[in-house]
């Protein structure tokens, strides 16, 4: 061996001791080490894991035993660990916990991720070893979960361009990368106008109707930003309160127009182009597949199907909903005008007068339930449910590094003691971390060498902070939040499937929503919430009189709520059914959209398609119905809890068996209606909802 063969080895061997995350995880579950990973880190290990990858990808493509599914099916799900593992911490921490220095790797190590997935499925001699095992699936004696991925797996390489050669082939290439440097740059917009805005008042009789918890909050800002008074800003603990409570019109205006105008403000961080660029390259990649639409494209392989049996879909719940929605925009103007306001009601004064006209007709308001919704009684509640529901138990430890101080983890263990999972919980804002809430996994589970890999999985929110005088107390919308995403994580953490692109949440996008949205649910059920639900000073539980406030106002305003959700599902559909690119404006090709679906009247500045990051920075691309579609799914399924009983364990562990246990194994109709013993109808959502048709 030469010196110089010697010296380049033990660099790499020295490479790879430096850098935790080209190291094996000594940390209890082979957790990632957070407290040492640096922002030095990722570039190189994203190189040397990639080009691993690269070669094992390769090993099989050249391998010259003959195609089966162990050896080239299999094998390509388990190629490339060590990369997926380091993308999942970078690009998780990406979205929770980034700087300008990650995004700025985000955007270099972006295309040679596109790249490394364009060489695998234009990759000839592997593309032919995979025909080969699917050309032969009859043969194979495979099992379910085995067949879903053989499928998957071609599917995946046809529509990945597989079968494109020359110039086509290029252009596909050229397409995936731009639009994976849009996508991320899509989202850092978002967030840098989100952090860009604030709202400095230093009087305080500007700020009156605004609860003393806001005020609170707001001091705080101001106070870490080296100001006097109150700080207002775009993050949904401090927006949400304002436009609900804040009697000063002008600036209830004034914040509006700042959050419903991100990235369409002509400034550095304007989405305008960006959404042209997508929605144009998404239409290339479409038809250089042979098909018509970016969203037939998508909808191929998702139980909707076809663009036309989603627009069937969404317009069938249009017709129910909007007679019920403008009926409910004039009950809120005619108590507005009662009240003293005078002109045209705005989009501004929507969410204000709302609330006021809750508070009057079912005596109930966010402000009132808060002192019962403890974040930790109420994440005391949730871990409780699953407990009750699947016998599982959670234990807080300390062990485990984490990626911010904020972070609470959690093991997560079977009735029979078995591990399970470890959960992460990110529950506050701060400038570093995306709106919304999510779930994601750090690992997924599945199975080597008869191995069971359990996953690592968080849940992020972007919950109201503690204060000085006040713990962290969340609104009931941010209770079903909590439901929300922990029946993500459920879908996660109760994975029992062999691979890796068949467990926990790989499945279809219009199936991941019924675990999260059935949780829901039990938000409006007495039986639960009289197990957690106490003052946070006084330790008096829920009065019954609040929870049966709380199932009356279940439907206040339903048609107004869902004719919002079905109008983003429209504008996305609308974005992605193009047959030509569109280069006029942006925000009047979403007013067009939205036409069906709106009640007020325009805002000039205003523009929701500049800030929809599931579309535009998100995988949910022609995928937004899916939202509305689980809706169905979910009043379906709850509608069997609610005939035998919201604890009931036969009917848990049937849904637990057949749907959370089981991922994207098998089609998810398939598993639906072993669960069910029936397909879904939209009786049970229109029914749950109030929207039975109006004549």
């Amino acid at each position: 061996m030469t010196s110089a063969l010697i010296l380049l080895l033990s660099a790499c061997k020295n490479q790879k001791e430096d850098n935790p995350l080209l190291s094996e995880f000594h940390t209890p579950y082979q957790t990632p080490p957070f407290d040492r990973i640096q922002i030095a880190h990722y570039e190189p290990a994203f190189d040397k894991a990639i080009a691993e990858a690269q070669k094992e990808i390769t090993d099989i493509a050249a391998s010259t035993q003959e195609p089966g599914f162990e050896n080239t099916i299999a094998a390509l799900d388990q190629a490339g660990e060590q990369l997926n593992t380091i993308s999942s911490v970078f690009f998780n921490l990406n979205s929770a916990c980034t700087n300008e220095e990650m995004q700025q790797i985000a955007q270099r190590i972006s295309p040679k991720l596109t790249e490394y997935s364009n060489n695998i499925y234009m990759n000839p001699g592997l593309f032919q070893r995979v025909k080969q095992v699917y050309d032969h699936k009859n043969n194979l004696r495979l099992t379910p979960e085995q067949t879903t991925l053989l499928q998957d797996t071609w599917k995946a390489f046809v529509k990945g361009g597989a079968n494109l050669t020359g110039k086509a082939r290029k252009r596909f290439q050229e397409i995936t990368m731009e639009l994976a440097r849009l996508s991320l740059k899509f989202e850092e917009n978002i967030l840098a106008e989100t952090n860009e805005y604030s709202l400095h008042i230093t009087d305080k009789q500007q700020l009156s109707g605004i609860p003393e918890g806001t005020l609170e909050m707001a001091a705080q800002n101001a106070k870490e930003k080296g100001l006097e008074g109150w700080l207002f800003t775009l993050h949904a603990p401090s927006y949400i309160p304002f436009m609900k409570y804040a009697d000063n019109r002008e600036l209830r205006e004034k914040m509006y127009r700042a959050y419903s105008s991100r990235g369409n403000r002509g400034n550095q961080y304007d989405n305008n182009d960006i959404i042209r660029q997508m929605t144009a390259l998404r239409l290339e990649k479409a038809r250089l597949l042979g098909y018509p639409t970016y969203a037939a494209y998508v909808l191929d392989n998702r139980m909707a199907q076809t663009p036309g049996n989603v627009t069937q879909f969404l317009n069938k719940l249009l017709e129910a909903s909007h007679p019920y929605a403008l009926a409910e925009k004039k009950e809120v103007e005619t108590f507005a005008c009662r009240n003293g306001f005078k002109g045209e009601l705005q989009r501004w004064d929507w969410t204000y007068y709302s609330n006021k006209l809750k508070q009057e007709k079912y005596n109930l308001d966010d402000e009132m339930l808060k002192p019962y919704f403890k974040l930790e009684n109420v994440q005391q509640g949730v871990f409780g449910l699953a407990h009750k529901l699947y016998g599982i138990t959670f234990r807080e430890v300390n062990n485990i590094p984490k990626y911010h101080e904020d972070v609470r983890t959690f093991e997560v263990h079977d009735r029979n003691g078995e591990f399970l999972a470890i959960l992460y919980a990110d529950f506050f804002p701060r400038e570093s971390k995306s709106g919304g809430a999510w779930m994601t996994e750090f690992r997924g589970q599945h199975k080597i060498n008869g191995l069971n890999i359990r996953p690592l999985v968080s849940i992020v929110m972007n919950f109201t902070k503690p204060t000085a005088s006040k713990p962290s107390l969340l609104t009931f919308d941010e209770v079903t939040t909590f439901l929300h995403e922990f029946g993500h994580s459920l879908h996660g953490m109760l994975s029992q499937c062999t691979y890796n692109s068949t467990g926990g949440t790989n499945v279809y996008r219009d199936f991941v929503e019924l675990p999260s949205q059935l949780m829901e649910n039990w938000a409006l059920e007495k039986e639960w919430l009289d197990t957690w639900a106490v003052h946070y000073q006084t330790g008096e539980k829920i009065p019954q009189e609040y929870i049966t406030r709380i199932r009356e106002a279940a439907n206040f305003q339903s048609g107004y709520q869902s004719d919002r959700q079905l109008s983003f599902g429209i504008v996305d559909m609308a974005w992605h059914s193009i047959t030509s690119p569109v280069s006029g404006s942006v925000q009047e090709f979403e007013s067009q959209a939205m036409k069906s679906t709106e009640t007020f009247p325009a805002v000039d500045s205003s523009c929701f398609s500049t800030g929809f990051g599931h579309i535009f920075g998100g995988g949910y691309a022609a995928g937004y119905y899916s939202y509305k579609w689980a809706e169905v799914l979910d009043a379906d399924a709850f509608s069997v809890f609610r005939e035998k009983g919201i604890f009931d364990q036969s009917t848990a562990n049937a849904f637990r068996q057949n749907i959370l246990e089981k991922g994207g194994s098998e089609h998810p109709m398939e598993l639906y209606k072993r669960f069910r013993g029936q397909e879904p109808t939209i009786d049970a959502l229109l029914e749950r909802s109030g929207l039975k048709k109006k004549n």
